[in-house]
């Protein structure tokens, strides 16, 4: 039918503008943070595009159902604004019928929402952590740089190296300067020096070199050597331990309900169902008014989507302190906005007015006392 396909047409459009826009921003701000992460030693440089894939494929979710409820809302919005919805009014339509090719438009957007947040969001979230602690959990003189002062990952030495070799295993003028859990403080230097493995040690030999050491209360020991040898780094680096929360698959969550892996499986559940009432949302309460102007609509887009994220973000804290139990919680959030966007979008279409009810129902009491 000729209205279903410009309808649907129309917010294909309309989608495909703003989720490229949202895709825009939101790359922006999370290339700005890895960038930051980067900076600190928190990322790898060289993998800072690697990881901002992979955080922007785990936030497409959110981007997806932003995108669907602005494109209805602008769409509404223009068809009231150009008195277009007056004539599908007329011509026999009611504001029920928009509902069919909405949906239409709509399911699959909120198809790949819920599966990109059921399985993609885990699985990037472990690919980002994977990231970042094979980057912690690099030898020390992997994280130094030629001619930079750089910190060990205790935090306990920092080490300079003028020059290194291509493989990374020989340097030259090495500077050492560590403080130990006893109080002491050394500064080491040496001509030239090289990496070997002494089992699972990873030991930095040093040659032609002099040693500075410091006791609170003995004084200065300083000493010279042809070759010393220093443990610079920890056993070989093993898997993580443990799994944050948010990278553990959906079903362990299932399998283990905790009241952490329950509020977070409530948080990806509630997003999908979060993008569907969205889409209600924007049927029932858009509405065409000059006096607000085009922004008008906008504005309660962008305050609907806050308010119900975060709503979203407070349920899961306290699913997981134990302040409310899950099932209660998704009824109560996602099922009272059903029922009040359905009892909204009930009163739009049939033109019942809540002061024309209330008189109503008040002559209908005072005829009973009469």
């Amino acid at each position: 039918m000729l209205f279903h396909s410009s309808l649907r047409r129309e917010l294909a459009r309309s989608f495909g503008a703003t989720l490229v826009i949202l895709f825009t921003i939101v790359l922006t701000m999370l290339l700005i943070r890895t960038l930051g992460a980067a900076s600190k030693g928190s990322v790898n440089p060289e993998e800072v595009m690697l990881v901002l894939g992979y955080t922007v494929l785990g936030r497409m979710p959110t981007v997806l159902t932003l995108a669907l409820f602005i494109s209805i809302v602008f769409t509404l919005s223009r068809m009231y604004r150009d008195s277009e919805m007056i004539i599908w009014f007329a011509s026999g339509r009611s504001l029920g019928g928009f509902l069919r090719p909405i949906l239409r438009f709509a399911w699959p957007v909120l198809m790949v929402i819920t599966l990109m947040v059921l399985l993609v969001w885990p699985w990037a979230n472990q690919q980002v952590n994977n990231l970042r602690d094979r980057f912690e959990r690099r030898g020390d003189l992997e994280r130094v740089a030629p001619g930079q002062f750089q910190e060990s990952s205790s935090g306990r030495r920092v080490f300079f190296i003028d020059k290194d070799t291509a493989d990374g295993t020989e340097g030259r003028n090495i500077f050492i300067s560590s403080t130990e859990t006893d109080g002491r403080e050394t500064v080491t230097s040496a001509r030239s020096g090289r990496i070997e493995w002494d089992g699972e040690r990873q030991l930095l030999m040093l040659n032609n070199g002099q040693r500075l050491e410091s006791r609170p209360n003995d004084g200065l020991r300083v000493s010279e050597f042809a070759e010393y040898g220093t443990q610079i780094g920890d056993a070989l680096p093993t898997g993580s331990a443990g799994v944050e929360l948010k990278a553990r698959p959906s079903w362990e969550l299932v399998m283990q309900p905790t009241q952490a892996n329950l509020a977070e499986l409530g948080w990806r559940i509630g997003l999908a169902l979060t993008a569907f009432n969205f889409v209600l949302i924007a049927l029932a309460t858009t509405a065409g008014n000059p006096r607000a102007g085009r922004s008008g609509n906008l504005f309660f887009t962008l305050f609907a989507f806050v308010f119900y994220y975060n709503l979203l973000n407070i349920g899961q804290n306290w699913v997981a302190r134990g302040v409310i139990e899950l099932m209660p919680y998704m009824l109560g959030l996602h099922g009272g906005v059903l029922l009040l966007t359905l009892l909204w979008f009930y009163k739009r279409h049939t033109g019942v007015s809540l002061r024309t009810l209330l008189a109503q129902w008040l002559g209908r009491q005072r005829e009973k006392r009469a």
